[in-house]
């Protein structure tokens, strides 16, 4: 099961305790996974979704919010799903998502109908695919409510309403009330840093060594030039020790180097006397 498919499973069981709650979430499903059409007079509700958790939500929404046998058209009065709020993507009516608790309720039923999430362990995307921007905008209105980022963006035919940053996801899902969703893309998410984290570490030391050997590898050919042309006997004492110590250990660090003379150096001196060898080194090459 994919976490989109897991985060619906959660949603979907869910069920608010307050009536105005179930309505807020009951017009998203019937504005986003429904269709309204009247035939001789009688009006029907047909839902359109692949998703199986979709239509146990609506029934179970129906039948706590409404009588089961109640009149569609009464029901569907009680939406706001009348006059000129009626469908065609206009949105669900203000009055039913005034409240917090309702604009939970309405943003979990449209997730269910529109929402997706990609694999949080390949990356962090979370949208709404609406058919108006009167949707979108209303969505993207009420995920603002609760200082959550979310953007519009017109794709083909629709217009998506969608989050990038992982921390905003976490933040919707916690609005939406999918807590067990949640915990699982933290830990997901504190794995990936983590992970993330050790590569950024073992990247920088690895690029230290690299540097550090590079270094090395230039030290032991200029005093090699210098030993060749001029002998390591000609040059002042202090530039002479650091010259046989490197030789000496051709892998230590400069701060290692140090602790070997006698009296010990500190790493910028190493550094210092060994830019002494390197220019003496150029002078050589100048001339030859």
């Amino acid at each position: 099961m994919s976490f989109s498919a897991e985060v619906k499973e959660e949603l979907e069981k869910i069920m608010p305790q307050a009536r105005h709650c179930r309505l807020a979430e009951l017009s998203a499903i019937v504005e986003f996974g429904c269709h309204i059409e009247e035939t001789n007079g009688e009006i029907r509700i047909t839902i359109h979704s692949e998703n199986d958790a979709v239509a146990r939500k609506y029934f179970t929404l129906w039948k706590k919010t409404f009588n089961i046998c109640t009149d569609v058209a009464k029901a569907l009065q009680a939406l706001k799903f009348t006059g000129d709020n009626a469908g065609a993507g206009k949105g669900a009516d203000r009055v039913l998502i005034k409240s917090s608790c309702c604009k939970r309720a309405y943003l979990r039923g449209a997730f269910l109908c529109i929402g997706s999430m990609s694999n949080p362990e390949k990356g962090y995307h979370l949208e709404f695919v609406c058919e108006t921007d009167r949707q979108a905008l209303q969505i993207q209105e009420a995920i603002h409510s609760f200082d959550i980022e979310a953007k519009v963006v017109r794709r083909k035919k629709y217009d998506v309403v969608y989050l990038k940053e992982g921390a905003g996801i976490v933040d919707l899902l916690n609005v939406m009330g999918a807590h067990v969703s949640l915990m699982n893309l933290e830990n997901l998410r504190i794995e990936k840093e983590m992970r993330n984290s050790i590569n950024r570490q073992v990247n920088c030391e690895t690029a230290n060594i690299t540097k550090t050997v590079n270094a090395a590898s230039r030290q032991l050919e200029d005093i090699q030039l210098i030993q060749t042309h001029i002998g390591l006997s000609g040059l002042p004492e202090h530039l002479r020790e650091i010259a046989l110590v490197r030789l000496t250990h051709p892998e230590s660090s400069l701060q290692e180097l140090g602790g070997y003379l006698n009296p010990p150096v500190g790493k910028s001196g190493v550094n210092h006397r060994l830019r002494k060898l390197s220019e003496i080194a150029s002078q050589i090459q100048v001339k030859a």
